[in-house]
């Protein structure tokens, strides 16, 4: 997305800076990284996607010498209170919104039943657990079926390879029993690419992944070759996706959120800095004009809550793209 930035508005005025690969160990090259972009006079703005630890640092140093430079993080991976007292806008999505939010989707794609499948492990992390809470109170509230279901962790001896097969097993089962009104919820990357192809074969509801894209087990689990020439064109994989899909006969029951959280996060503040810098936005923190800019990209509607105790840290809920 950054280079789709780039190409839009040209390389004399967008920079593209990487943080590094090992990032924890290496805080000091993001910081320096940073730094060596705000010493030019000309640059008026810094959005990093993702802010991986280091980035509260790099701000306040260079915050010392240019007061001047709007900053937004995208997907912060540091202390929520420090880093909204850093960046102008903060970005993050709303984890814990998307418990009821996911049942609330399933409901209208026509769910009865929600299977969320999980492990000891990721139930141990208290955001996960909380979003789950939702998910559940939400899909009772709305007179659905909550079924917890346990899977192998793919950390344990049991690997990535176990985690897969079971639930490739264990899908048709549920479907089978609770009927093609199922919907199934997996809180773990490596489950997504079966859980969809398997949904789909047996006829169940697929809302989202854990990770909500169009990129993310989609097109491996449709069978979908992402050509060279077609990397990050989102128009494209969107079409691509829905026509297999409706193909498959899954219309209507396979969903995604229509831009990845970091690409939108980067295409947004991309498109605010340009905005601000030509004088058309007049704040650094402009929740509404930020909202216009997203549902723009999106095509839909957006969500931004504030993270409590902030008026600038914003917590990102996207609608959804049905496919039919």
């Amino acid at each position: 997305m950054a280079e789709q930035m780039q190409a839009e508005f040209g390389a004399d005025h967008v920079v593209i800076a990487t943080y590094p690969d090992r990032f924890m160990q290496e805080q000091e090259t993001t910081i320096s990284n940073m730094l060596e972009m705000a010493a030019d006079p000309n640059l008026k703005a810094i959005i990093m996607v993702q802010a991986v630890p280091g980035a509260a640092a790099a701000v306040d140093m260079v915050r010392q010498f240019r007061p001047d430079m709007l900053i937004i993080l995208g997907a912060p991976q540091e202390d929520p209170n420090i880093i909204a007292t850093k960046g102008d806008i903060v970005l993050n999505t709303d984890d814990l919104g998307r418990g009821a939010q996911i049942a609330e989707h399933a409901a209208s794609m026509g769910a009865e039943v929600i299977v969320h499948y999980s492990f000891p492990r990721h139930m141990s992390i208290e955001l996960l657990a909380q979003r789950r809470a939702e998910m559940k109170a939400k899909a009772e509230e709305l007179g659905l079926l909550f079924i917890d279901e346990d899977a192998p962790d793919p950390t344990s001896d049991a690997g990535v390879a176990g985690t897969q097969m079971f639930i490739s097993e264990d899908v048709p089962r549920k479907i089978s029993q609770y009927g093609p009104n199922t919907a199934v919820f997996g809180t773990n990357c490596a489950m997504m690419e079966p859980l969809i192809a398997q949904t789909i074969a047996n006829g169940g509801i697929f809302p989202v992944q854990c990770c909500p894209s169009p990129y993310h087990a989609l097109p491996s689990a449709l069978g979908i070759e992402v050509p060279e020439d077609r990397k990050g064109d989102l128009k494209w994989i969107l079409t691509a996706i829905n026509d297999r899909v409706v193909e498959m006969g899954a219309g209507g029951r396979v969903a995604t959120w229509p831009v990845p959280v970091n690409m939108m996060f980067m295409q947004a503040g991309t498109y605010y800095a340009v905005e601000w810098i030509k004088g058309e936005i007049t704040s650094k923190n402009d929740k509404a004009a930020l909202i216009r800019i997203m549902e723009d990209i999106a095509g839909g509607s957006v969500h931004l809550a504030e993270f409590p105790g902030t008026d600038n840290y914003y917590l990102y809920l996207s609608d959804h793209v049905i496919f039919q």
